[in-house]
């Protein structure tokens, strides 16, 4: 009985390590940093611009809409999503009074994490979580930055978003919006864009200095008491 009892505690123990390893071999399949390279030189087909002009939020009968060229790795850019946006939305975009569009501007020079990181972002949107997956992105650029290889953290982020990872990998794995981006980037230019953030709206390019919620607020009141007196 005792040999049949030590027995069984080593089945046990053995079953109990098995289950562990397993669990940690999961752990490092779902968090491995993938081995993800978005090109540069990329051909833009027409493929990549039809039916997409950009990354929209708020209502189209907004009574201004704001066009954002953005850089992920962008610290003013990370000031201006985690420290600006957040009001400009609350109280502008969600009431219906600005609608706001996102363009990718890449500085592929300086930020070699961008456009991975705009890639990871427009998989998202893939998956109806662009936004949120926008916010994630700006919110860890501390950390993610100063990584050789971010393909991993990104790839954490979409896994807390919910998003279907298997899609999520096929998405990044063949680089389907290398042009996307890339057209993106070609627009910003032939619009002046030569830094990040930058804004256009009515035609006019404000640096990140000029584009603010006081600024944004002042514009929407005016263009409201227009409105009302001509009634």
């Amino acid at each position: 009985m005792a040999a049949e009892g030590a027995g069984m505690k080593t089945f046990y123990i053995v079953i109990g390590v098995v289950a562990v390893v397993g669990a940690a071999a999961l752990w490092w399949m779902m968090k491995r940093p993938t081995s993800v390279e978005i090109p540069i030189d990329v051909v833009i087909q027409a493929s990549d611009t039809a039916g997409f002009s950009g990354y929209y939020i708020g209502s189209q009968d907004a009574l201004i809409e704001v066009s954002e060229y953005g850089d992920y790795q962008c610290p003013f850019c990370q000031s201006f999503a985690v420290v600006q946006f957040p009001t400009i939305k609350s109280r502008l975009v969600d009431v219906g009074l600005v609608r706001w569009r996102f363009r990718d501007f890449p500085l592929d020079g300086s930020h070699p994490h961008a456009r991975m990181a705009a890639h990871s972002a427009a998989c998202a949107d893939d998956q109806g979580r662009y936004w949120e997956a926008h916010e994630a992105i700006y919110h860890g650029q501390p950390v993610w930055t100063l990584e050789r290889n971010a393909a991993g953290t990104f790839r954490g982020y979409m896994q807390q978003l919910g998003l279907d990872l298997p899609e999520y990998d096929a998405c990044m794995g063949d680089t389907r919006y290398a042009g996307r981006i890339e057209a993106s980037r070609q627009e910003g230019i032939r619009l002046g864009v030569n830094s990040t953030p930058s804004f256009v709206m009515n035609g006019r390019l404000f640096a990140a200095r000029g584009m603010n919620y006081d600024f944004l607020r002042a514009l929407t009141d005016s263009l409201q008491q227009v409105a009302a007196a001509g009634e």
